[in-house]
């Protein structure tokens, strides 16, 4: 099925007790991260969407209860002059995750086909090529045991622009917004043409997209961290490992147990 971001504009809010709900799915999120390490798996997250859309409010959200030591949130800004030499996906194999680990991509290779095509940044044929390159890439990803969940969020015009004006008025929250979220504003147009493609051509079979409702950011979290925890938990088994024989003799003897 197409996906349209005009059905992503409601903005209602969460209809229920926000606290509860996200304490509740911290605690499931907590239980799958544990059975990624212990039955050595690894999954691939990825967050795209529009600037000051919720992207990080949702991953702080997410990761406020995994083990630090088995989980690498990515921060993807322009790439460096030693990236540049390099194919664009260069930068993102050197950053996906071993067994047993959980990495986070805070933007991502869609700056291809989005920021790069858009910006001009990236030729024509590199874009258009890029297309390929990425189904490619995630579905080696898949095809090797990784889990992938992408998800897109998204805002309308107006709730971007009040978030804007609040980054403004608010002295620490300065730092978070600079001339390149005006530069892409400025070329909204584009990027949803852009976004358009990309949704039509990158949603695959083993990998789908999952478009999360921003405008409300208490309800998008909810929504975003639920659909992360039903994708994770379908592709790693739930059951808590059985004791180590040994490590219960001792334990038993040395506790009096």
């Amino acid at each position: 099925m197409a996906i349209d971001l005009s059905d992503y504009e409601s903005g209602g809010p969460f209809d229920g007790h926000y606290k509860k709900a996200l304490k509740k799915l911290q605690k499931r999120l907590s239980h799958i991260h544990y059975a990624h390490i212990v039955h050595k798996r690894r999954a691939i997250i990825v967050f795209e969407g529009w600037d000051a859309a919720g992207k990080g409010g949702i991953i702080q959200r997410l990761t406020a209860k995994w083990d630090p030591r088995y989980f690498e949130v990515w921060p993807i800004s322009a790439p460096t002059v030693e990236e540049l030499a390099h194919h664009f996906l260069w930068r993102f194999w050197r950053r996906l995750p071993a067994q047993h680990n959980i990495a986070v991509f805070d933007r991502s290779w869609y700056g291809r086909v989005l920021v790069e095509r858009v910006e001009g940044f990236a030729k024509e044929a590199e874009w258009q090529r890029g297309y390929d390159e990425i189904n490619d890439f995630e579905a080696q990803q898949v095809e090797t045991g990784a889990t992938l969940v992408k998800v897109f969020v998204h805002v309308t015009q107006a709730t971007q622009d009040q978030r804007l004006r609040d980054r403004l008025a608010h002295p620490w929250k300065r730092w978070k917004t600079g001339l390149d979220d005006y530069r892409n504003r400025a070329r909204r147009a584009d990027y949803l043409k852009a976004m358009a493609e990309m949704f039509e051509r990158t949603d695959t079979s083993h990998a789908r997209w999952i478009v999360v409702d921003g405008n409300d950011k208490k309800a998008a979290r909810i929504a975003a961290l639920t659909a992360i925890a039903d994708a994770l938990e379908a592709k790693v088994p739930m059951e808590p490992p059985e004791i180590d024989p040994e490590v219960e003799k001792a334990a038993k003897k040395a506790l009096g147990i």
